[in-house]
């Protein structure tokens, strides 16, 4: 199937699809064939108002209706998801790149979300103490932020949205959500959807833009709540914004996720899931694994082993019948990421695997590279500082699994970190002792389920409170304290 609108894509506000006030367009461009599938506008300020306008109309009501009932759209929208799967999965991979599996695999995270934030009437529930002192009862209650915004990156257009979405309207706010002006075409499927299952006007809101529509949101007096996901340097530039209007924020950056391959790691299972975490998805994850550090013999056939599987995983465009990797999302990242690889040799690196100049047949004009491993990457270098967000592997080696640990605390980010190992002992003091928020073992990709905050440290996050599960409650609530005394001496008057 192939999208066949080029008309400019709307915005959905107060329960209407609306155009832009912008009169900037941007090209929707499919990354493996470089069609243009659309135009999106850039909208302004003044759609970010209305947003606003419609938004904080609707909360008025929308925090007075029932939580069991407000979920009941969200069970609506679950159905509606799963009937749509197929479309909404070809359309990532039409816009995003990757293959229909990873596509499908997305969305299905996206549902268990939803399915998760079904569970409010009990999630939402607060706590009470009878007689803190005498005749004192003490209860807390949750009650919803306000208005609330969603900002999201180009590499999970169908599930990042929903780390945060269903939660936020489960509680009671309402929210804006500007997706990225890469891949904008699944939101706008997805609030095709939203609108189906008859949500009250104003309560979900769908702007399109790039910056003026960020800074329009982080600035607004009127919104309460950011959710961003994106690299760390605009991840701390939305914190520090969002901050500074008085706004709670949690802010997802990037990350340099390490494995670590200890001596009694098993080689076959090792080695594919490595491979499927640092090339899946082409590399454009924040749970990528981009450096393997062998530990003692693991040195002796790992490094032969991934090789291999890098130089055999089968490249193309994603909604192609057995293809396990597509492109990177445009021509600019190709570019920067194969600058990455030749700086990385120019600092001592080995290509055991050069993914660079991928030309793949019926799809030259693609924005391809290839898998690629660097050898003898140096943990001082500038590759092994920097996020490449591509398919791009680096190997270390080290002799303990102390230097291993001590290897993975010294890095700014603290996304993921995994271990591969048959030793109860040194798995749990990796678990232990590893700064990180995602850990691994023997998993190559430590994506926590939706009932599990989405967890992040050091330079991969900025905030208190992740997204999914009961901390996306929490930050989609504020607690409110009731201490009350009922003498019964006034209770005699009525």
């Amino acid at each position: 199937m192939v999208v066949s609108t080029k008309k400019p894509l709307l915005n959905y506000i107060n329960g209407e699809w609306c155009a832009s006030q912008g009169t900037e367009l941007l090209d929707v461009v499919n990354p493996a064939t470089t069609e243009v599938l659309s135009q999106v506008p850039l909208s302004e300020t003044a759609d970010v108002e209305l947003a606003v306008t419609a938004a904080a109309a609707a909360f008025t009501t929308w925090r007075r209706t029932p939580p069991t009932k407000r979920v009941q759209y969200l069970f609506k929208l679950k159905i509606l998801l799963e009937e749509h799967l197929e479309d909404l999965s070809d359309t990532i991979t039409q816009e995003c790149g990757k293959t229909l599996v990873e596509s499908k695999a997305e969305l299905r995270r996206a549902i268990e979300n939803v399915e998760v934030a079904c569970g409010i009437p009990i999630l939402m529930q607060g706590y009470n103490l009878e007689d803190i002192a005498r005749g004192i009862d003490e209860i807390m209650i949750r009650q919803p932020v306000g208005i609330t915004a969603i900002i999201t990156p180009f590499n999970f257009p169908g599930m990042i949205p929903f780390w945060f979405l269903p939660y936020a309207i489960a509680c009671g706010n309402t929210t804006i959500v500007k997706p990225s002006e890469k891949v904008p075409l699944t939101m706008q499927k997805i609030f095709e959807l939203i609108e189906q299952t008859g949500l009250p006007q104003g309560v979900v809101n769908l702007v399109n833009g790039a910056k003026e529509v960020v800074d329009g949101l982080l600035e607004h007096p009127q919104i309460r709540a950011i959710s961003f996901v994106g690299s760390s340097p605009i991840a701390q530039y939305i914190y520090r914004q969002a901050a500074a209007f008085g706004k709670r924020v949690q802010c997802q950056g990037g990350a340099k996720n390490p494995v670590i391959v200890l001596p009694d790691a098993e080689p076959a299972m090792t080695t594919r899931i490595t491979a499927d975490s640092a090339f899946g998805c082409a590399g454009q994850r924040c749970l990528a694994a981009s450096v393997a550090v062998t530990v003692g013999e693991a040195g002796d056939w790992y490094p032969e082993a991934i090789a291999t599987a890098a130089s055999t995983r089968v490249v193309g465009y994603g909604g192609d019948e057995g293809v396990q990797m597509g492109p990177v999302i445009t021509k600019q990242s190709q570019a920067r990421i194969e600058g990455l690889i030749q700086q990385g040799i120019d600092e001592g690196a080995t290509a055991l695997v050069d993914g660079r100049q991928a030309k793949i047949s019926g799809y030259e004009q693609g924005n391809f590279i290839r898998p690629t491993i660097l050898q003898h990457v140096n943990p001082e270098s500038t590759l092994a500082q920097t996020e490449i967000f591509g398919p791009v592997l680096g190997l270390m080696h080290l002799e303990t699994i102390e230097e291993a640990i001590e290897l993975v605390n010294s890095g700014k980010w603290g996304n993921m970190a995994c271990l591969f190992t048959n030793s109860g002992a040194a798995a749990r003091k990796f678990r232990y002792e590893a700064e990180a928020g995602n850990i691994g073992i023997n998993i190559g990709v430590a994506a926590p389920m939706a009932f599990f905050p989405f967890s992040g440290w050091k330079d991969s996050f900025f905030g208190d409170l992740h997204g999914q599960g009961q901390q996306a409650v929490e930050f989609f609530t504020q607690t409110k304290v009731v201490v009350e005394r009922w003498p019964k001496e006034w209770s005699r008057q009525f």
